[in-house]
């Protein structure tokens, strides 16, 4: 959304990581803030450093230096209203060049139906366009070249972002989903988590959670069954929607019953919903596709904002799910008391730092696609984990058998004895996800029991972890921020290494077989 201060009109995509000292400051220099949001801080300095200049570019040099984080920013002067000032840094930007007009976007598909001629913006680029003309500096003002480029793609290819498949695109998008959910719902100055669309009664009045969902959204549930109990100290139970609708149900008015579904249109979670929406208790929805079903059924709606998602195979959705539940978890915790002011701070604090992480995940994608060639052609899968690992474990899983065809199951660690154990030789793979937790040392002894029955282990482990590398050599590391929040990161891997095995074995990673985006049918 625009926001505007003076003469000045912005928008931007991005976190400003210190928006919390800038609005500070502003405001004892007088300025009067109408939103919470970070972007009207942007606008507020460019005002203030143009009042003493009145110098437009002098104005945004001196506003960039104040910014901390990541920004793609659009920009109007009102006494300038001929030319847009764009600026980028760490956040995607491009400028498309046309006949007497000129256009930007923050993704090249966007410009495709106007003009082929594009400008690939960089990080420190700022960029003075105007209908005929167009003239790039740097964050020091010194005049640099940035010619545009012709494109000889079609839309379709484009809307890839030059990926192979849409399936990658939209695994590499996901630091970029994260923020768009997140930077809405935190309010950096008093370290709040706002939801608008839900009635503060509802935080003070719930004593427990039933979640609702079917594939991907339910495993995304388990895991928010983890935040509410952990964090919020309320009772969650997770159900799968087809099972759910056809039992005896038992309803309170003080239980909030969520649903989870990217499309909005899934056909068992919908019939749930309207189920449970019979008996007069509170219904929350999680989606992603403004106006669905769901999203219009529910009582309350929170809209995660992945974009549009192409693949079959959820990826950007799902961790969209996962930062909604965690954020909702922090929010219940701290109406009830379960969490201070101090744990609600850190939790935030840690919470930014995830889409620099996640691009760090993304980076160590060659290391998976070396183990994928190591194991795709293997016919089975084990997949372990204990604790909030488990759900990660099954969604793993999930993603495998989806697009690859290698059948999958997944177990929690604990309970390999019961069965699965019977399995292991020397071609059943285990993919073990054993990053930081409480039960750190018990994983291990599950690794250990593998490798006794001439078992494959692959890890997934936390960056410092220095015990489990010793007990096997196919190991994939993803950093530490929290315990919670981890998760967030431990899924690109497993998306990755689904993903790969799949491109290996020929499969139709976009359009897996007997499979659709949205089931809309029983």
């Amino acid at each position: 959304h625009p926001h505007r201060a003076g003469k000045f009109v912005v928008v931007h995509n991005g976190i400003i990581e210190n928006y919390l000292q800038l609005k500070s400051k502003l405001i004892k220099r007088g300025c009067k803030f109408e939103s919470d949001t970070d972007t009207e801080v942007i606008a507020h300095l460019l005002c203030t450093h143009y009042e003493k200049s009145k110098n437009t570019k002098e104005a945004i040099l001196k506003t960039v230096k104040e910014l901390k984080g990541s920004f793609a920013i659009a920009i109007l002067n009102e006494d300038e209203k001929e030319n847009i000032y764009l600026i980028r840094y760490e956040s995607p930007l491009v400028v498309g060049i046309g006949k007497k007009e000129n256009f930007f976007a923050s993704d090249m598909p966007a410009l495709l139906i106007h003009t082929n001629d594009i400008v690939f913006l960089k990080d420190g680029d700022i960029i003075k366009l105007s209908p005929d003309s167009f003239e790039a500096f740097d964050f020091a003002g010194k005049k640099i070249t940035r010619q545009p480029e012709r494109v000889n793609i079609s839309l379709s290819q484009a809307e890839k972002g030059g990926f192979p498949h849409f399936m990658l695109k939209e695994i590499y998008e996901q630091p970029e989903a994260f923020v768009n959910t997140v930077r809405t719902r935190i309010k950096p100055e008093s370290k709040e988590v706002v939801f608008d669309e839900l009635p503060k009664e509802l935080f003070k009045s719930i004593n427990n959670i039933h979640i609702i969902a079917c594939g991907t959204s339910y495993h995304a549930g388990l895991i928010g069954r983890t935040f509410f109990e952990e964090i919020s100290n309320i009772p969650t139970n997770v159900e799968i929607a087809s099972e759910y609708r056809y039992k005896k149900n038992f309803f309170n008015k003080n239980t909030l019953y969520l649903f989870i579904s990217q499309s909005g249109s899934t056909a068992d979670t919908l019939a749930a919903l309207k189920l449970v929406k019979n008996n007069s208790v509170p219904t929350l929805a999680i989606c992603n596709v403004l106006g669905s079903s769901i999203s219009t059924e529910a009582d309350y709606t929170i809209y995660t904002h992945a974009g549009p998602e192409i693949g079959v195979a959820s990826t950007k959705a799902f961790s969209t799910q996962i930062a909604i539940l965690f954020l909702l978890a922090l929010k219940f915790g701290f109406v009830n008391k379960s969490i201070t002011t101090k744990q609600l701070t850190n939790f935030i604090e840690a919470l930014l730092k995830i889409p620099k992480a996640m691009e760090k995940c993304l980076k160590e994608s060659n290391i998976i696609k070396q183990i994928a060639q190591k194991y795709y052609h293997y016919n089975n899968f084990l997949y372990l984990g204990r604790g909030i690992n488990y759900p990660l474990a099954l969604e793993g899983a999930l993603k495998l058998k989806e697009i690859s065809y290698i059948h999958a199951e997944a177990y929690a660690a604990g309970e390999m004895k019961h069965g699965p154990i019977a399995l292991i030789d020397e071609n059943m793979p285990v993919l073990v996800i054993n990053t930081r937790s409480n039960q750190h040392e018990k994983t291990i002894s599950n690794i250990q029991e593998v490798l006794a029955r001439n078992g494959k282990v692959i890890a997934l482990i936390s960056e410092k972890d220095k015990i489990t590398i010793k007990y096997t050599k196919d190991v994939i590391k993803v950093p530490q921020i929290d315990n919670f929040l981890d998760t967030l990161l431990s899924i690109i891997p497993l998306q990755l290494f689904a993903y790969f095995c799949a491109v290996l074995k020929g499969t139709d990673v976009d359009q897996p077989r007997n499979l659709a985006k949205s089931v809309t049918v029983e």
